[in-house]
């Protein structure tokens, strides 16, 4: 019987169990990959207050031990099936049962791939999904922004704050992003656009070297390669891994809805990081929602086995 049973190793769910296995409850944190979530996948972290620049694994690793040092346990198994309207949680992985009081929900999103050939292989080596992690690490290239609505735009106009040139690649003849969006980009002379094309596929070595697009209504197939380094940045939605919560769990279109100290529509169900209905989502911002999460858990627990909660008054008298 665990206190919490944090689901996903992203940086919510490692603040999480860093917060409840400080508070002395038997904590597990279960991911079904590595630890890090989207941020093993950025080469360098340079915006988490406090660490000038930290490789994006590093910075997961780190977190981890954290967590470890203060007792909390790690499992490396994916979640297959879940029952979390009693007073008990019930997980069950591939390899394992468990039981716990509380559970934090911190499976984060994934970026909707392209899913072409080469996609995965240079992710991180020349193709991003995080226009605020990466876009510094292309000052003075060409970027080519896969997508056309609000988010590709939106990433679009900041990565052009460093690029030398933003080639948006669009699968139709006119953007689908906001009107006001469409003119910051269409008056922005760094802009150009690729209509009616879609990725085929990228190539290259130790990094994205080529890339291939195809235009849908001629079939014609170009081949963009260059002599200096370039960046691909995709931006044609998200998906949040919250499938195996549906039907026990509220959620708006996939993301579940929480109040300010991370409850859900569950008594002793929390959420925390991107999976969130929320305007920000950034490394920093997934860290204080399992901070928050953990600290709720903490006082859930507490009230309901008819403990006097010390947690806040503890923490401020450090």
């Amino acid at each position: 019987m665990y206190d919490i049973i944090v689901l996903g190793g992203g940086p919510a769910g490692l603040t999480a169990g860093l917060y409840g296995a400080r508070a002395k409850l038997k904590t597990l944190v279960i991911e079904k990959g590595i630890e890090g979530g989207q941020i093993s996948n950025t080469t360098e972290v340079d915006n988490y207050p406090g660490i000038e620049k930290i490789n994006g694994t590093d910075l997961a690793v780190t977190m981890r031990k954290q967590c470890e040092n203060f007792g909390a346990e790690f499992s490396y198994d994916e979640v297959v099936e879940v029952d979390l309207k009693g007073d008990i949680k019930k997980i069950r992985t591939a390899n394992e049962s468990y039981e716990s009081k509380t559970v934090i929900i911190a499976s984060g999103q994934e970026p909707r791939k392209i899913g072409c050939p080469g996609e995965e292989e240079f992710v991180g080596k020349g193709i991003s999904y995080c226009a605020t992690c990466d876009a510094a690490f292309y000052e003075g290239l060409d970027v080519y922004v896969i997508g056309g609505g609000d988010a590709a735009i939106d990433e679009a106009l900041f990565i052009s704050k460093f690029a030398k040139n933003i080639y948006v690649v669009h699968r139709r003849d006119e953007l689908r992003a906001s009107k006001s969006l469409q003119e910051r980009a269409l008056a922005n002379k760094k802009f150009h656009f690729i209509w009616d094309s879609v990725v085929e596929e990228i190539r290259g070595d130790k990094t994205a070297k080529e890339l291939v697009l195809r235009n849908i209504k001629t079939n014609e197939v170009t081949e963009i390669k260059k002599d200096e380094p370039f960046g691909i940045f995709v931006f044609i939605g998200y998906l949040p891994e919250t499938e195996i919560f549906k039907g026990q769990v509220e959620m708006q279109k996939g993301y579940i809805p929480t109040d300010e100290e991370m409850r859900t529509n569950l008594k002793g169900v929390f959420a925390a990081g991107d999976l969130r209905v929320k305007s920000v989502r950034q490394v920093v911002t997934a860290a204080s929602d399992g901070a928050i999460a953990a600290v709720t858990a903490e006082k859930y627990i507490a009230e309901k086995e008819g403990h006097l909660y010390q947690g806040f008054k503890e923490e401020s008298e450090a």
